[in-house]
């Protein structure tokens, strides 16, 4: 018996509870990890609290990050003792995820645990931080450099506004963090933030073009604050957008792309293949400190993470919130 988060489907909803599991129920995998580590992100947040329907079949275990230990597997790349981390492939919502003791995943879905982190501190950085890394990776494969100007990071306080400011401070850039959460300054300049700008600034709808401001973006919020992230983009500058806090909606004209030829990047991290996990991860492992994570993350024990669940839909929840499945 293993203890874990389940979340049921009745004919009023769906409830979620912390439970005592029988290791035969287990999903079908090639590898069983002895789960140390998960974490509470946003999509966990709205399965666990049913604000929106992310959960594919029932009973679920939610979790879209872990970190653990092997101690079974049928992979040719794993063997038990070997330290994994799992990011997205659909875990959480359509197969057993983090939110447990034990998972049995398929071995494709794992990466090695670099050895630079504890498996706390890979969880300290879960799916916001690697999709942080990947908002990194496409605007430097675009082409976008320190010296054309700031990069504009929305949603800054949020797990992955909070690492992707300290990744790009550590590769040159000056950034500008927006943020709604005034007083939480302090903590963004310590990241590396220059320049704290106010959400409700982004927030509404705005002019087609804009005075041109950043450099590059990367944006967490999607609706108005993109449109208007994009609309102050400069000329041939990029925008590399992750998220939907603010909304799935996009109601923005073509003006900033044919006008001042900038470029939306769709950033995607459950699906990405292999080897740009492989390269996020790498420059997470060389270029964040793991002294950083200290004031990014806070820890909760499994049967709390139901109640931070309301906490994080709320948006009052600062950085990551990493989850010991063991207390």
């Amino acid at each position: 018996m293993f203890a874990a988060v389940v979340i049921e489907k009745g004919d009023e909803g769906t409830k979620v509870a912390l439970t005592n599991v029988d290791e035969a129920a287990l999903p079908e995998g090639n590898v069983t990890v002895e789960v140390a580590y998960s974490t509470l992100n946003y999509k966990d947040a709205l399965a666990i609290t049913g604000s929106s329907p992310v959960v594919r079949s029932f009973p679920m275990v939610p979790g879209i990050d872990l970190a653990g230990v092997v101690t079974d597997s049928a992979h040719p790349d794993y063997s038990a003792g070997d330290e994994v981390i799992l990011n997205g492939w659909g875990v959480g919502e359509k197969h057993w995820g983090g939110l447990a003791q034990k998972a049995r995943l398929d071995g494709d879905w794992l990466i090695p645990k670099p050895a630079e982190f504890t498996a706390r501190q890979a969880m300290s950085i879960g799916t916001a931080g690697y999709t942080a890394s990947l908002c990194v990776e496409a605007l430097l494969r675009h082409g976008v450099t320190p010296d054309q100007g700031e990069i504009l990071v929305t949603g800054a306080t949020g797990g992955v506004g909070s690492i992707a400011i300290a990744l790009l401070t550590k590769a040159g850039f000056g950034v500008a963090a927006a943020t709604g959460k005034t007083s939480e300054t302090e903590y963004l300049q310590s990241l590396g933030a220059g320049t704290v700008v106010d959400r409700a600034e982004l927030s509404e709808r705005g002019k087609p073009l804009q005075k041109e401001r950043w450099a590059g973006v990367v944006d967490t919020a999607g609706s108005h604050t993109l449109v208007n992230a994009a609309a102050q983009t400069r000329y041939g500058g990029a925008v590399a957008a992750c998220g939907l806090a603010q909304g799935m909606d996009f109601p923005a004209t073509v003006a900033p792309f044919i006008l001042r030829g900038v470029s939306l990047l769709g950033v995607d991290s459950v699906m990405a293949p292999k080897p740009r996990r492989l390269e996020a991860w790498a420059r997470l492992a060389r270029d964040l400190d793991p002294a950083a994570l200290e004031s990014i993350a806070q820890e909760v024990g499994l049967g709390e993470s139901i109640a931070e669940a309301s906490r994080l839909i709320d948006g009052t929840v600062r950085g990551r919130i990493v989850v010991d499945v063991n207390r």
